[in-house]
């Protein structure tokens, strides 16, 4: 291969070399992807290293290209391939193919001797057969259709120069052409007329003869009807043929076999616009157009042709090759026939093979302006042998499936409507009663998912139920097993559609398919597909794979799935009664979720949640980030498995996702909207009967009515956990429920009962006191003593619980006692160790997942900075600290967030907002009954008698020190 520049001429004489600049100079500066370089230079056996060595070679090519003097990023990298930075002004192909469409122009205007000169000049630009020093089976097939333009090109040219009277100047020529192209009848043709014209009829007799002979003995056909009637006039000495013929592309009658463009299409204006520009362009796309059942390919595509219908007056034409159809798929060769005669070829032409009539059909096109709709399609390989080879035939492909093999072609992947989109065509389908009744109508097009299919038989159902609004219909749709039997009117279903597409899939995808039914909404990762198939995981991802390419599932993001509504619906009708894949994603979400919250629990839960045999696909964690990042991305999928195990009666399942989640909630502040898991949660454990996880549930109950202020429910839930627990001789739980009362107790500002119920919990004998009880022992003392202001036995149990924490192997422990050493030094006065301390504790119980700790060190660190007359920084900590407890709704942490950030405002001049944050305070302090805050507010409002009188009555013996 040479390359010839302004500077020099050299050869690239390395193979793997040639093979890449040539795929880079045939894709014109468009992108090749590494996996189709990869393909070129080792066919279908690459070795291990095969990224690695292309990488070497796209160095040397660029060495090479700059000792010929050629710019030093000429070949682009990019993170899908590479490119090659070349305009059509560089390329011999591109000024082949602009002075082809020249010429052409030229001789449709009637300019036929202008028209042949610019041919001339384009076919003078050919030095032999392209590429044929490349050894690579892909170059060669992506450069056949330079092959195709040559020769047709040349057929043209010959028929202008025919038609100029130029018989005796073309009879060498032609007679070369056919001992180089033997099966071309047109270049036989214009040999017998040139002979003919030159009073030579016996040789033009003589070379039809040879011609039949040779398609006879190797193809078994015989030649072609224009052909055969060009024999038939020389035998008979017709006189026209001594005169000029017209070119042949004059004279014919155009094909118009597109479908009706209906008239109520809506929306995809923008992309109906875009598709139709790029079939307008000089050079056309080949676009293809995938997407599930029901988007909509074919309206688009129709839509699109008739846009672009006064660029391709030669014809438009159409064809459905069944990809997905009840009908078995077009074979490639039948397909062709199809296309030939819709080009008026007649059916004796058509040659039997595959290639041949790839050739003939490439060969019509040569001198039209021709646009081809190939509707449904199957995948690739159907598709290919049709492509034309020539630029200015337009083509459109509609598929169910990815069509990546098809090089160079313009991809788009037909989602579902937009919101707005759908309405506005379920309004044109319906008429007034989708105007009149507009929540009603947003609604069934979203019960529909927004797909077109499914929104236009909807309307259709409607039409013909005149007695039916708007909310009737959405009546019907809203439960999942009567979606799919609503949609449908008169033979056409949303569920006959998903059918076709099922049924292409292969026999494991389909049962793969339908487990994936049983997965609540949403997105998913692989792990818990496999789980529900019984599959590893790796197997699993590679069916997902193979699902996404056929539009069966959606991929949001990489290795994350979801499934449309709508075939959600479909595959779960397909394994409705596997129970056994239930069961083993719910062990996958239990146990995943168990392994991410041990970084949080600080609960000794292992009696409950003992793991048992792990299942293979469950998750394990490395670090609390990990965990953490899993557990906020998977919690919409835990908590619906969660209600899905409550509403089939898995009764374990619903007590032990409950049990595990808890931690993870708590600290990160979802409360209020899932109380009803712990609800469920307790049915069920009565359900059982399972005393343990009952009184379990109940405390974790508890704790939810605790974050949300419900502060009286959680007093009588507690009281009812240490009632079943002493009841059925459990210390544990007992321990647990005397703590979680103390720290009731003291949020109330019942400091006597808070102190009296963390020394009885210390008095529960326990057979075996495991280090996490004892450090929740310690933590607890230290509370109530400090919010009592018992600052000396605050301190000692801050310390010893500190002590525990560091044995206990994590940092969620050790940040809460260091967050609250620095209150207690805070409280004394030592503000420069309790500034350094709670700085820690912030840094900690960031890293611990526990967003209220981050929100009360962030308060409480804001004192210090004010006490120390950064107000700036205060200001800053405590309008974070405020902003966090109203995310994780914790009630009573939004009344302390709100007094401090008071307190600090006031010292800055900035009255009237603190007035309106101790009003909040004392609002929502009233409505819980944290008397504590609700002195604080009082104090800040400047009511000190009433708010004296409070902390007197809460028996603090430090009645302001948070208050001054």
């Amino acid at each position: 291969m040479l390359i010839r520049t302004p500077v020099a001429e050299i050869t690239v004489a390395a193979p793997r070399e040639r093979i890449l600049l040539s795929l880079l100079l045939l894709r014109e500066g468009q992108l090749v992807p590494v996996q189709q370089v990869i393909t070129a230079l080792w066919d279908t056996s690459p070795p291990p290293t095969a990224r690695a060595q292309v990488h070497s070679c796209v160095s040397r090519l660029r060495q090479l290209l700059r000792r010929a003097g050629l710019a030093e990023d000429l070949v682009v990298t990019e993170p899908a391939g590479y490119r090659i930075k070349v305009g059509p002004e560089d390329l011999d192909a591109a000024l082949f193919a602009a002075r082809v469409e020249r010429g052409r122009a030229a001789a449709a205007e009637g300019d036929l001797a202008g028209g042949r000169d610019e041919l001339r000049a384009a076919l003078a630009l050919w030095r032999g057969r392209p590429l044929t020093d490349v050894d690579s089976d892909v170059v060669r097939a992506a450069a056949a259709h330079l092959d195709e333009q040559w020769t047709a090109a040349m057929a043209f040219c010959l028929d202008l120069e025919l038609q100029l009277d130029l018989a005796e100047e073309i009879l060498a020529e032609a007679a070369d052409l056919v001992e180089r192209y033997p099966h071309h009848e047109q270049f036989r043709g214009h040999l017998m007329t040139g002979l003919a014209r030159t009073g030579r009829r016996a040789d033009a007799l003589a070379v039809f003869r040879r011609g039949r002979a040779l398609l006879a003995e190797e193809l078994g056909i015989e030649p072609g009807a224009e052909l055969a009637d060009l024999h038939r006039r020389i035998l008979n000495g017709d006189a026209e043929l001594l005169l000029p013929q017209a070119p042949r592309s004059l004279g014919r009658r155009a094909a118009r076999c597109l479908p009706r463009d209906i008239t109520d299409f809506a929306g995809r204006v923008e992309l109906v616009q875009r598709l139709v520009g790029a079939l307008r362009d000089e050079r056309p796309e080949v676009i293809a157009i995938d997407g599930m059942a029901g988007t909509g390919k074919t309206t688009l595509a129709v839509r699109v042709a008739h846009a672009a219908v006064e660029r391709y007056p030669d014809g438009q034409l159409y064809l459905d090759l069944r990809g997905h159809s009840d009908r078995a798929p077009l074979d490639p060769g039948e397909a062709l026939g199809a296309l030939l005669r819709q080009l008026g070829v007649p059916a004796e032409r058509v040659p039997p093979s595959l290639d041949d009539r790839a050739v003939l059909w490439r060969t019509e096109l040569a001198d039209r302006q021709v646009l081809v709709l190939f509707d449904n399609a199957l995948d690739t390989a159907q598709v290919l042998p049709m492509l034309p080879g020539t630029a200015h035939t337009g083509v459109v492909i509609t598929s169910r499936r990815r069509l990546g093999g098809l090089d160079g072609a313009q991809t788009v992947s037909l989602d579902v409507l937009p919101l707005d989109e759908a309405v506005e065509l379920l309004r044109r389908t319906v008429g007034e009663r989708a105007y009149a009744d507009p929540a009603r109508t947003v609604e069934v097009a979203e019960l529909c998912g927004r797909l077109p299919l499914a929104v236009r038989l909807a309307g259709a159902r409607l039409q013909h139920r005149p007695s039916w609004s708007v909310a009737d219909l959405a009546a019907r749709l809203r439960t999942a097993d009567r979606r799919l039997p609503e949609l449908a009117i008169d033979g056409r279903t949303v569920a006959a559609a998903f059918t076709l597409s099922y049924q292409q899939l292969a026999v494991p995808l389909r049962r793969f398919f339908g487990f994936l039914g049983l997965h609540p909404s949403g997105d998913f990762e692989p792990a818990a597909a496999a789980a529900l198939a019984g599959l590893s995981v790796a197997e699993a991802e590679a069916r997902l794979e193979d699902l996404v390419d056929v539009h069966l599932v959606e991929s949001p993001a990489a290795g994350r799935y979801r499934l449309h509504d709508l075939l959600r619906d479909y595959a779960a009708q397909l394994a409705r009664d596997d129970t056994a894949a239930v069961g083993r994603m719910l062990d996958h979400y239990l146990y995943s979720v168990v392994n991410s919250a041990r970084f949080m629990d600080l609960s000794d839960a292992r009696p409950v949640l003992s793991p048992g045999e792990l299942p293979p696909t469950a998750l394990d964690f490395t670090t609390p980030s990990d965990a953490l990042r899993w557990l906020e991305r998977e919690l919409p999928n835990v908590l619906s498995v969660a209600r899905l195990a409550a509403e089939t009666g898995r009764h374990r399942h619903t007590c032990l996702l409950a049990r595990a989640l808890s931690p993870f909630l708590f600290g990160m502040g979802f409360s209020e909207a899932q109380l009803d898991l712990y609800e469920h949660a307790i049915e069920a454990s009565v359900a059982l009967p399972d005393a343990e996880l009952e009184a379990e549930s109940r405390n974790h109950l508890a704790g939810m009515y605790f974050r949300i202020g419900r502060n009286d429910d959680a007093l009588a839930t507690l009281q009812t956990v240490i009632r079943i627990a002493e009841r059925e001789r459990l210390p544990r739980l007992v321990f647990t429920a005397l703590t979680n009362l103390a720290m009731l107790h003291s949020r109330l500002g019942q400091y006597p009962e808070a102190i009296a119920s963390a020394e009885a919990a210390a008095e529960v004998t326990l057979d075996v006191v495991p280090p996490i009880l004892e450090f929740k022992l310690h933590s607890t003392i230290g509370l109530v003593h400090t919010q009592a202001g018992n600052y000396a036995q605050a301190l000692a149990a801050n310390r010893r619980g500190l002590a525990v924490a560091r044995t206990l192997g994590g940092i969620r422990a050790v940040a809460i006692m260091i967050g609250e050493l620095g209150l207690v030094h805070l409280h004394l006065g030592h503000l420069t160790v309790a500034t350094a301390l709670l700085q820690r504790a912030l840094v900690l119980k960031r890293d611990s997942a526990n967003q209220y700790g981050v929100a009360e060190t962030l308060s409480r660190l804001g004192i210090a900075y004010r006490l120390r007359g950064r107000l700036a920084d205060a200001i800053t900590c405590q309008r974070a600290a405020r902003a966090q407890m109203e995310r994780v709704a914790d009630v009573a942490g939004q009344c302390l967030a709100a007094n401090d950030l008071a307190l600090t405002l006031r010292a800055a001049g900035e009255d009237n907002e603190a007035d309106w944050l101790n009003k909040e305070a004392f609002a929502k302090a009233s409505r819980i009954g944290d008397r504590y805050e609700l002195a604080r507010a009082l104090a800040g409002l400047g009511r000190m008698d009433e708010a004296v009188a409070l902390f007197a009555s809460l028996g603090a013996r430090d009645l302001t020190a948070l208050s001054r």
